[in-house]
């Protein structure tokens, strides 16, 4: 029985790790994944609760929101660190991370800093061409090896305590935004608000793993099978752009060129406007001259 109770405390508290399987890198946790099959399972409620133009217009509010948060928070703040902000800022990008389900703030950018280290290797834990579509999706998260945050690679943004706190109790961001929202609307609102809303910002993330890595235009010799795509640009606010991000991932820009949209970055061009970010990093020209 130990085991079991092991692993359900890991959906409380990420560093209760079971280190006895923390070599396992392609076999599939169940237990520790319950909850990831839950939200899906928990979409199909929508046959009894129905809709509403309230309930999908939270939905898609906070699939805005929250895609926003992991482009330009998770991604290119946590991940690269492209711009500059407050510790307090940094805080309140943090939690609404987390709201996304997508764990801790340190769990993402330590993955993401080893993909670009690795990417579309043996030792890229999400490359479609190493490990396949599906596996390169959302099998990588089931994994017991990639449970874990390595700490080694973020100690930049270890020193903070309650970066590490988000990190660790990662599941209570959303469980307070899931309450609130059933307090707020019902069940209705629970479930487009949180579980559709969460799963479809969840997919839509992990397209840049699965899909942008396989269609799309190459416009630089990355080394990988990175490529740009316009339409996986649009559904991540910019993320599509992906061979240009891993041509030079220190620019806040991802759209290189005026055509390129790429909405996460016009809407930290807002909050440097408004002094909550400073210092954005721009592709170096000798890019642009090139390409």
């Amino acid at each position: 029985m130990k085991k079991p109770i092991q692993k359900l405390l890991l959906w409380f508290d990420s560093s209760a790790q079971d280190t006895s399987a923390m070599t396992a890198t392609d076999v599939v946790d169940w237990v520790r994944v319950l909850p990831f099959l839950a939200m899906h399972g928990a979409c199909l409620a929508v046959i009894w609760v129905g809709w509403s133009w309230a309930a999908v217009g939270v939905a898609a509010g906070l699939y805005v929101v929250r895609m926003f948060a992991i482009t330009g928070f998770y991604h290119r703040y946590f991940s690269h660190r492209t711009f500059k902000t407050s510790r307090a800022a940094q805080l309140v990008f943090a939690v609404l991370g987390a709201s996304s389900a997508q764990r801790g703030p340190l769990w993402w950018a330590a993955h993401h800093r080893k993909h670009h280290r690795h990417s579309d290797t043996d030792h890229d834990v999400h490359s479609p061409h190493a490990q396949g579509f599906w596996w390169s999706h959302m099998g990588w998260i089931t994994a017991p090896a990639n449970f874990p945050t390595d700490l080694e690679e973020v100690r930049d943004l270890a020193r903070y305590p309650e970066l590490r706190f988000l990190d660790r109790y990662d599941i209570v961001v959303p469980a307070v935004l899931a309450g609130s929202l059933f307090v707020l609307g019902g069940w209705q609102m629970l479930i487009w608000g949180f579980f559709i809303s969460t799963v479809v910002v969840f997919h839509c993330t992990c397209f840049i793993n699965s899909l942008a890595h396989q269609f799309g235009s190459q416009r630089y010799d990355t080394g990988d099978h990175s490529r740009n795509s316009w339409l996986l640009a649009l559904i991540t606010f910019g993320e599509g752009w992906h061979n240009n991000h891993h041509k030079y991932p220190g620019s806040t820009r991802q759209g290189f060129f005026w055509w390129e949209i790429d909405l996460t970055y016009y809407g930290l061009k807002v909050l440097e406007a408004l002094g909550v970010i400073r210092e954005l990093r721009q592709p170096p020209k000798r890019l642009l001259e090139s390409a």
